[in-house]
């Protein structure tokens, strides 16, 4: 929703604390406002502040540009008359924010019973009247305009305890889970967030005498109010949040919650998702006697002198437990330099050769296009993935446990792959990664990159990014990575010395040589360090050559560091496992898929594009186009 004159909003709790910044706020930006609080003399004070400011916006208006209800939240028909009142005057309701809330700042072994209970007066006036209010707007929205936003305030003592008082930290949990679950209203034009910030230095906080300041000092004082009014403004702005609850603390600043990894622990997949994934598409049912394939035909680090296209016979009828793939996009990677100088085969003779020629390619996604005996879980037709040698084919052959289900066979899916597998189980294997921390990811711009500096971000961490050039540097940006490292421009050693003196925690590092060295000497007491690759030691006369890391033990020693070495062929069983992962989070819109603008077509472009990946000039994943006319018509389906 954009934040412009004319609109109008509801705030309960308007007239003192953050409800009264928020009135304030909205009021500058020339919104009409309805004040609602219990404090008539502190009510009537705010609205004419807000009168103020929204008169500069609005001409010979017959109606006030703020007024003042006063109104008891608890009190059903008080709360009916304060909506009524303000769609009487201003003919809708654009947004409306439930703010209202008190506390119980005596223990609760000392408090009442019955009725008259002060966690029960808590309880309706934090959770029943926000459900009320709510409601209410609900109803006001879809009678008028038909959409709007409404924020609900929450506290992130309703995300963790707050052992001072219990029924505050119970009413507020039940605000962020009320909230969470009207996410389905968004189809009809309502969206409904809650906004949760650690301590704000108000009137409600004041009357607590049992805060615990050395507490409060840990976790960085005070929120400012300018956190909350941003955290509120994106809830309203963003037509992407619905059934969000945006955290706010000094610590880790505006972090959405839960994180898409909490999240994907209890959340069962869309029905339609599922059904989407069994679709299958239309083949034409004369198989080709033959297709063309890369081989790797003399060991070589050069991927263009080391391979050639052959043209080979379609064996049929397929072996017992195969299927055959028509293979639509291959992806490209920077080990496939490393592949064609035989670095993945070993030889009992030691004569690497012996292996020649054998087929390139680690990934692609395809459709089924003939199967062999025994095999009834796979029918032709059905989209797959494949990570096994030999994807830069028309076709390949590929035991049917080694396949991959998947709902669509887009380039995106590609990327999902050794890019994105790669971050997604390196992240939480080897590198153990949880929330609070603070991610480096080097070569952040490439395939696995994206990916890594993502999930560390939807893991709840600060993420730190290199890349090389100013697109790249915008790309990470808009990623949502928090410090960007353009190498090109600034120093990594002097930067990750300087800004982060107390060292990294987790370093996903791709790159190798001096890089490597950097992230060593940045890495934390306790830091993990998960090498995932060394592009840079790959190119080179005599292609890959390992250095030497002198003093690495005593290094790690000192501070009780991890370095750990991940190859994804050794967590082969998790791959479906995190790629259906990856996948919910791209459906759902939380983690972004980008591919690299240069188009590369047909099997004789796949030298080009290993080179263009190994120039440093790539955004994203690279992917090879195999079969152009068969993709055009599965994108149009």
């Amino acid at each position: 929703m954009e934040l412009k004159p004319g609109l109008s909003a509801l705030i309960t709790g308007g007239a003192s604390g953050i409800g009264k910044a928020l009135c304030l706020a909205l009021a500058e930006r020339g919104i009409f406002i309805t004040v609602v609080d219990y404090s008539e003399e502190k009510g009537k004070q705010v609205a004419a502040l807000a009168e103020k400011q929204i008169a500069k916006f609005h001409n010979n208006l017959k109606f006030p540009c703020a007024t003042f209800i006063r109104c008891d939240v608890t009190n059903s028909g008080e709360v009916s008359s304060a909506f009524a009142k303000h769609l009487a005057t201003y003919g809708g309701l654009d947004i409306c924010i439930n703010n209202a809330g008190i506390g119980t700042p005596i223990p609760l072994h000392k408090d009442q019973t019955g009725g008259s209970a002060q966690w029960r007066r808590t309880v309706n006036v934090n959770l029943v009247a926000v459900i009320e209010c709510t409601l209410l707007a609900i109803q006001v929205m879809k009678a008028s305009k038909g959409s709007g936003v409404i924020i609900n305030m929450g506290s992130s003592a309703g995300l963790y305890p707050l052992f001072a008082d219990p029924s505050y930290s119970a009413s507020k949990g039940g605000v962020v889970l009320f909230t969470r679950s009207l996410l389905p209203y968004k189809r009809q034009g309502i969206r409904v967030n809650v906004l949760c910030p650690e301590f704000v230095e108000t009137d409600l906080v004041s009357n607590y005498s049992n805060i615990d300041l050395k507490f409060l000092t840990s976790i960085g004082g005070f929120i400012p109010m300018e956190m909350v009014i941003k955290g509120a403004m994106e809830l309203i702005a963003d037509e992407t949040k619905a059934g969000s609850c945006l955290w706010i603390t000094n610590r880790r600043g505006l972090e959405y919650w839960p994180t898409p990894v909490e999240e994907s622990k209890y959340r069962i997949r869309s029905p339609k998702l599922e059904k989407r994934s069994m679709l299958t598409y239309p083949l034409d049912p004369k198989l080709p006697q033959s297709f063309e394939k890369i081989v790797v035909h003399t060991l070589n680090h050069n991927f263009r002198a080391a391979t050639r296209i052959l043209r080979t016979t379609l064996g049929l009828p397929i072996k017992r437990n195969h299927v055959l793939v028509k293979i639509l996009h291959a992806g490209v990677n920077a080990s496939d330099v490393n592949f064609s100088s035989g670095r993945y085969f070993s030889s009992k003779s030691g004569d690497l050769a012996a292996n020649l020629p054998f087929d390139a390619g680690f990934e692609a996604v395809g459709i089924i296009a003939a199967v062999g005996d025994s095999v009834d879980s796979l029918k032709i037709g059905t989209p797959v993935a494949v990570m096994t040698f030999g994807s830069y084919a028309e076709f390949m052959t590929v035991p049917s446990k080694y396949i991959l289900p998947v709902a669509r066979p887009d380039p995106e899916v590609v990327a999902m792959l050794t890019s994105g597998l790669t971050a997604s189980i390196a992240l939480e294997k080897a590198a153990q990664m949880s929330s609070g921390k603070t991610v480096l990811v080097t070569a952040a711009a490439g395939g696995t990159g994206q990916f890594a500096v993502q999930l560390a971000k939807l893991a709840g961490n600060k993420v730190v990014a290199t890349c090389g050039g100013s697109d790249k540097a915008m790309l990470l940006k808009k990623l949502g990575v928090d410090r960007v490292i353009n190498y090109k421009e600034e120093d990594v050693k002097t930067v990750l010395k300087k800004e982060f003196p107390k060292g990294i925690d987790i370093i996903y590092e791709s790159v190798g040589g001096e890089m490597f060295n950097m992230c060593l000497n940045a890495l934390a007491v306790y830091g993990r360090l998960v090498v995932i690759g060394m592009i840079s030691q790959y190119q080179g006369e005599h292609g890959w050559e390992p250095s030497n890391y002198p003093g690495l033990c005593e290094k790690l020693l000192a501070k009780s560091q991890t370095v750990a070495g991940f190859f994804l062929v050794q967590y082969s069983h998790l791959w479906q496992q995190h790629l259906d992962k990856l996948f919910d989070f791209y459906s759902s819109g939380k983690l972004k898929v980008n591919m690299d603008p240069r188009r590369f077509v047909g099997l004789r472009s796949v030298s080009d594009a290993v080179e263009y990946l190994h120039s440093g000039k790539s955004i994203g994943k690279v992917v090879v186009c195999i079969d152009p006319t068969f993709s055009q018509a599965i994108s149009k389906m």
